[in-house]
């Protein structure tokens, strides 16, 4: 076969190979480039947000690896930039090798032809042999040590955050805190800077490390360094963002049934009840002016002028707490003197939260209206309306307990007869009296809709 034939067939074969056009990858730092803008961000506020000055970025971009300081720190520099531009950073690293060790020219190597070698005549040891390999050995342990030193004291510790997974996360449910975990050398210190003081926690042999930290309701920043104890030497920062959601505060539902918008009540206790899904109702009273004129206002008129002549008689009557039951009903009594009033019905949540509803009610009296409050001590408690013993009470009386009250409402006339003077208090036709005597004395007090209280037996 002739020059001229074996060339041909390699034409032939150059010219099939050339209608095959391989993809071609675009560089490193094209790739970074890209990302860089896709993220919408410049050089210098990628600069503030990985910490990595602009000009090693820009190098990178460049695929220009003799301007970075070396080796190590540009493997560190790819990886938090691809972090940073959400790249796979192992990817990065893999195109990193593949383009570094391309660019480099290998030396050629010159084939010698090997020498015959004598036949081996056999492993022998002798005493010098021995002492040049301890020593050797002793020479490549130390060389090994103190390159060890030189190469930690230059490369910055690793430092990894394996949960949460992602640098960006929110966590539902409005947690309080959670648990950071990661690797990094062993025996290094792990600094975390976030929400309140900031926590320092040891990697174990492992590297392996984790810390519980506190969250506040909104966005987390979260700071990562690792730090060599022995040498100072420290990680770049690994930034991470932890949202916790707001919670949504509702206002409590609130459904007053009584009393009515503009009800009228003749006794002074005014019915409050309803529904809500709060865990109290407070209930207070502006006074508004005086009942109107009628067949009951002379009676009302008869209550402040009792109220008058009675000391402890306040303007203002205390806002009364009402409790709520488990099915979300509740249901007591709110005593006011004659007039006109304003009701304001509250309904508190757990987050503070309120709900109120307002009524305007009338209340006037027609007779006498006596409330027996015991406090304090248990007392018995005999009574009279309108002359006739009180059957409710019995004819020796009866044992009240502490936080119970007696309501007693007659036309002319309400007597109480009490063990003890101190431990009952008194409020007539709406008009907080208060207690009326000493503690441990048995007194007899007479009520009457125009006159002031009178004691009618005991010290």
């Amino acid at each position: 076969m002739t020059t001229r034939e074996q060339v041909r067939p390699g034409r032939r074969l150059m010219a099939r190979e050339r209608l095959v056009i391989p993809e071609v990858r675009p560089t490193l730092g094209e790739e970074l480039l890209v990302a860089r803008e896709r993220k919408g961000v410049d050089l210098y506020r990628a600069e503030r947000d990985t910490k990595i000055r602009a000009r090693y970025l820009s190098a990178l971009e460049r695929d220009d690896y003799l301007a970075l300081p070396g080796t190590v720190y540009t493997k560190g520099f790819l990886r938090n930039y691809a972090l940073y531009l959400g790249l796979d950073p192992e990817d990065v690293l893999l195109h990193y090798r593949q383009e570094y060790g391309s660019s480099r020219t290998a030396a050629p190597v010159a084939i010698v032809p090997r020498a015959l070698e004598a036949p081996s005549r056999g492993l022998t040891f002798s005493r010098g042999v021995l002492v040049a390999a301890i020593l050797s050995l002793l020479v490549i342990t130390f060389i090994a040590y103190v390159g060890f030193q030189v190469v930690r004291s230059i490369q910055p510790p690793a430092l990894a955050i394996g949960s949460p997974a992602t640098r960006v996360t929110t966590l539902e449910g409005n947690p309080d805190s959670t648990v950071l975990s990661g690797t990094s050398d062993p025996g290094m210190t792990v600094t975390i800077q976030g929400v309140g003081q900031p926590f320092q926690v040891s990697a174990d042999t492992s590297g392996h490390w984790q810390q519980q930290v506190p969250l506040a309701r909104g966005q987390n920043e979260f700071n990562v360094t690792a730090t060599d104890p022995s040498t100072g030497k420290q990680s770049l920062p690994v930034m991470l963002i932890i949202t916790v959601p707001m919670p949504i505060i509702e206002a409590p539902t609130l459904q007053v049934s009584s009393p009515n918008d503009g009800a009228a009540v003749t006794n002074g206790a005014i019915p409050i009840q309803g529904r809500t899904n709060a865990t109290s109702v407070t209930v207070s009273a502006r006074y508004v002016g005086p009942a109107p004129v009628g067949a009951s206002s002379a009676a009302a008129s008869g209550a402040h002028a009792t109220a008058k002549a009675s000391p402890g008689v306040t303007a203002t009557p205390a806002a009364k707490v009402i409790s709520v039951g488990p099915n979300g009903a509740f249901s007591d009594s709110y005593q006011l003197p004659a007039g006109k009033w304003s009701l304001t019905i509250t309904a508190a949540g757990s987050q503070r939260e309120t709900t109120t509803e307002h009524r305007a009610v009338t209340v006037a009296f027609t007779g006498i209206d006596v409330v027996v409050a015991v406090k304090g001590a248990p007392t018995w408690i005999k009574a009279w309306v309108d002359g006739r013993l009180d059957p409710t009470l019995g004819s020796g009386g009866l044992l009240v307990q502490p936080g119970k009250t007696v309501e007693l409402t007659g036309q002319r006339t309400v007597e109480v007869r009490t063990g003890s003077a101190g431990s009952t208090s008194f409020t007539v036709n709406g008009e907080a009296l208060g207690t009326l005597g000493p503690d441990g004395a048995a007194q007899t007090w007479r009520f009457t809709p125009s006159t002031a209280p009178a004691r009618t037996s005991g010290t």
